[in-house]
């Protein structure tokens, strides 16, 4: 169980540092905690309504959701898959549709991974490498920035 006092402790940290988000692992649990407010739907929004994680009742500073997680960490030889653009990032074509991956899909070369939509215009990302989805750091609707991370992978 991870204490208020360290969530607490988290949310200032965030606050000084000027990121978007934090992510830390204790013990068996994770906590991830995210200036960018939960998403939102509404009939015709674009994505998969089933890839966004719930907000937490009555957290309204930050979204901390806490989870058990047994893969090993980043430092287990992961990839990182960045964004090659400033747009809005959508996991499934439609909202109705599946999402392209999720964690544990195992994909290739090429196949496609997310839409970011930037200036009206639908982008396709593609891998780049064969592996499995180990992260998704972002969630559905959000916005991103050229270089952040949206994917991490194990290679295969």
């Amino acid at each position: 169980m991870i204490e208020l006092e360290f969530i607490e402790r988290l949310i200032r940290i965030l606050d000084e540092s000027g990121l978007d988000h934090v992510e830390i692992e204790r013990d068996d649990a994770r906590v991830r905690i995210s200036r960018s407010p939960p998403a939102v739907w509404s009939a015709g929004a674009a994505g998969s309504p089933g890839a966004i994680l719930p907000p937490v009742p009555g957290d309204t500073e930050a979204d901390a959701v806490a989870a058990a997680d047994d893969e090993p960490g980043p430092d287990a030889g992961w990839v990182e898959i960045s964004s090659p653009m400033v747009g809005t990032f959508y996991v499934a074509p439609s909202p109705e549709a599946a999402p392209f991956v999720e964690v544990g899909s195992e994909i290739a070369a090429g196949d496609v991974l997310c839409i970011i939509e930037a200036m009206k215009l639908m982008n396709e990302l593609e891998a780049e490498n064969d592996g499995r989805i180990v992260e998704v750091c972002v969630r559905n609707g959000e916005p991103v920035e050229f270089g952040q991370v949206l994917f991490r992978l194990e290679p295969r």
